[in-house]
């Protein structure tokens, strides 16, 4: 396979003068740029366009951590990401983990050979004090509030939407929940928050009131079967897919409340949270590109239906 070298010699001029033609550099006569171009084609040159990215410090690429994409919530997270990403010309490179700490780690390895001009955190594996020395290698944008960071975090306002559903619940006259959550027990960041709220809220709340790894209808209704013996008088579900699931097990039996605001949510009739993830990540972008700068928290809204 032919290199730089190969064309210049063939040409006839300098690395520098082919290296100018493939960059579109204008200072480049004419006649040389289509003698470079023809013998280019002639053997079937391809630019190693990484390397050519490297030795001018931008991919215009950004990587975007997260555990997987078949699910609703990444799925409108990613919709925001890659709208004003390609808007700005810039590629989006997926990175999904399945929450495993040491494939997060070979990214964030990769981030640090300038694979990447910045990285964007959906939802992460590890500690956050694993991830922080990370950002001496370039922009790091967290889809999660971070107390101490005071730039470079975009999130949605998990825990006062929470708390609305909540007492939503209580003025419903509601004494005992159920909740199902992800995660395979392993508490994230916003799964402590249900946990916490839900201690809070409801003083009969237990761990087993809590469903986990459920992410699709199918788990729904896997969690509506092992609700039906707890005596829950409410669900407060992870996401509109799950609650569907349930609701189509035992139609009318629960007050059950979804989240992402998802058309099915609108068929059924089941109230839901809108955290205005399209919204968030489209921020999350314009963090990563220095457009913004700061802290952003996404307003929400409690549909009642």
């Amino acid at each position: 396979m032919a290199n730089i070298r190969d064309i210049a010699r063939l040409t006839g001029y300098s690395v520098s003068t082919v290296s100018r033609v493939i960059n579109n550099n204008p200072y480049v006569s004419e006649e040389k740029r289509r003698k470079i171009l023809a013998v280019m084609e002639e053997v079937n040159y391809i630019p190693n366009y990484t390397a050519r990215a490297l030795s001018v410090g931008k991919t215009k690429n950004i990587g975007v951590i997260l555990p997987f994409v078949n699910h609703p919530y990444f799925d409108r997270l990613l919709s925001g990401i890659t709208t004003a990403a390609f808007a700005r010309g810039y590629k989006v490179t997926l990175l999904a983990t399945n929450y495993d700490p040491q494939v997060e780690e070979a990214y964030l390895q990769e981030f640090a050979a300038k694979s990447f001009d910045a990285l964007i955190i959906a939802s992460r594996a590890n500690p956050i004090e694993t991830l922080l020395p990370y950002r001496s290698y370039g922009r790091i944008v967290f889809c999660e509030n971070i107390p101490y960071l005071t730039d470079g975090c975009t999130y949605i306002d998990r825990e006062e939407s929470i708390k609305e559903v909540f007492t939503y619940f209580k003025e419903q006259g509601i004494q005992k929940i159920g909740v199902t959550l992800g995660r395979s027990r392993k508490l994230s960041s916003n799964s402590k928050i249900t946990v916490r709220l839900a201690h809070d809220y409801f003083p009969t709340f237990s761990e087993d009131l809590i469903f986990w790894d459920c992410l699709t209808e199918e788990d729904g209704k896997e969690a509506a079967a092992y609700f039906a013996d707890k005596g829950v008088e409410a669900i407060f579900t992870n996401g509109d897919h799950v609650a569907a699931g349930i609701q189509s097990q035992a139609p009318g039996e629960w007050l059950v409340i979804g989240r992402d605001n998802l058309y099915i949510s609108e068929l059924l009739q089941l109230s839901t949270i809108d955290h205005h993830l399209q919204a968030c990540g489209e921020t999350a972008v314009q963090l990563a590109i220095m457009v913004k700068s700061g802290n952003y928290r996404m307003p929400y809204e409690f549909i009642k239906r």
